[in-house]
């Protein structure tokens, strides 16, 4: 991002594109990568070694959808009233989202009718969102997007983005886009995994192909500063295992809150990014695979049945680092159509539908989907009630 020195602190192996899943009688060939991290010796951005090819993850079969979550519906609607009661104001407010998936979040701004506009790159997901009556673009944003988008509909009053930011590696052409497609007084609005979170849970899963960088409150006041704008507030959420909003206007345009230099500081006293404190980082995650691998063959020997819940893109890098197949498991349940009847990608779980979890319930299942972890244990109470056991990872292996 800087230009300077990267040091790696982590190697998770060969990996393949995290939604790349497929038919059981496909014969192409995967594509894999090494998914290993390192951190920037000068301004402490963290970021994968190794990038993977845009269109290998966004496409038009891109699986995801933002929808699929009651808890992810009900933060992006908020998220919308807040930004139509403190930014969208104007008697012709506009409002931008970059990789606005299914439209979970515009619905509430076109429903207020407000101006807008989705840029996503996946338009299988892009279609969805524009039978909500969703303005989409088809498209990645980048400089020229954004100096297309200011030519057709002026400049935005925000611009938008959630779980996306940390997906592109060229921020540099994202800046200069937002510095186009921005107004004077507007605000950049991004969340996105928290690094600090990721540290503290060794949540190494959300390390995967899309999760490019890794952002602290300290490598965001660098990157805004590279290109004229200021981190001017943080907000820790509590949504995908932990993460932090944060909102960058041009540089003197708005005060800076009080909460960045409270992160900042946090950060300084965890020495979040020192070499040490990652280190210690890689240390425990190869302490939860072997741990993670022990436990599973240790069932499998003892002769207990154990599934698998959520074929969600960050078990890729689970299932992968820790060779999870169908020896240990022999299925992995998920609600998304996209994904029933194909296998995983590089450990080839076969995904199946909801109704196969209860045809008998299982003694065990090893819950991929952990960051929604209350509401599907919530709506899959009764299989805790026929004695059956959920096995965490995060942050630590352990049964619940």
């Amino acid at each position: 991002m800087c230009g300077g020195a990267l040091r790696e602190f982590l190697d998770l192996g060969r990996q393949p594109v995290s939604d790349a899943f497929r038919a059981p009688d496909a014969t192409d060939e995967e594509f894999f990568f090494r998914l290993a991290v390192g951190h920037c010796t000068e301004c402490t951005m963290v970021q994968l070694l190794e990038e993977v090819p845009r269109e290998k993850m966004f496409h038009a079969d891109y699986p995801y959808h933002s929808s699929g979550s009651s808890v992810m519906r009900e933060h992006f609607t908020r998220t919308a009233r807040h930004f139509l009661d403190c930014e969208l104001t104007g008697e012709d407010s506009f409002l931008v989202e970059l990789g606005c998936n299914d439209g979970v979040m515009l619905r509430t701004v076109h429903e207020a009718g407000v101006r807008h506009l989705g840029v996503e790159p996946s338009a299988g997901v892009g279609e969805v969102a524009r039978g909500k009556g969703i303005r989409v673009r088809t498209a990645f944003f980048e400089e020229s997007t954004a100096r297309e988008i200011a030519a057709e509909d002026g400049r935005a009053d925000v611009v938008y983005a959630a779980n996306t930011l940390c997906h592109i590696p060229y921020l540099d052409s994202i800046f200069r886009g937002l510095d186009a497609v921005l107004t004077g007084g507007g605000v950049f609005v991004f969340e996105d995994p928290y690094l600090g979170d990721i540290v503290e849970r060794a949540s190494f899963d959300q390390i995967y192909d899309e999760h490019f960088y890794f952002f602290t409150a300290r490598s965001v006041a660098a990157l805004a500063a590279r290109h004229g704008f200021e981190l001017v507030d943080v907000e820790r959420l509590t949504v995908h295992g932990g993460e932090v909003r944060y909102t960058l206007a041009r540089k003197g345009a708005r005060p800076v809150a009080e909460a960045v230099g409270a992160l900042l500081a946090e950060e300084t006293e965890r020495g979040l990014t020192e070499p040490a404190t990652l280190d210690a980082f890689a240390t425990r995650v190869a302490a939860i695979r072997d741990q993670l691998i022990a436990l599973l063959v240790k069932l499998k020997e003892e002769g207990h049945s154990v599934v698998a819940y959520g074929a969600t893109a960050k078990s890729a890098t689970v299932a992968n680092y820790c060779g999870i197949g169908p020896d240990l498991i022999p299925f992995v349940t998920d609600t998304t159509p996209a994904k029933q009847g194909k296998l995983t990608p590089g450990s080839h779980l076969p995904v199946v539908t909801p109704d196969r979890f209860a045809s008998p319930y299982p003694d065990y299942a090893l819950l991929f989907a952990w960051n929604h972890a209350e509401e599907i244990m919530s709506k899959e109470s009764a299989f805790r009630a026929s004695g059956g056991k959920w096995i965490l990872y995060v942050p630590d292996v352990h049964l619940v």
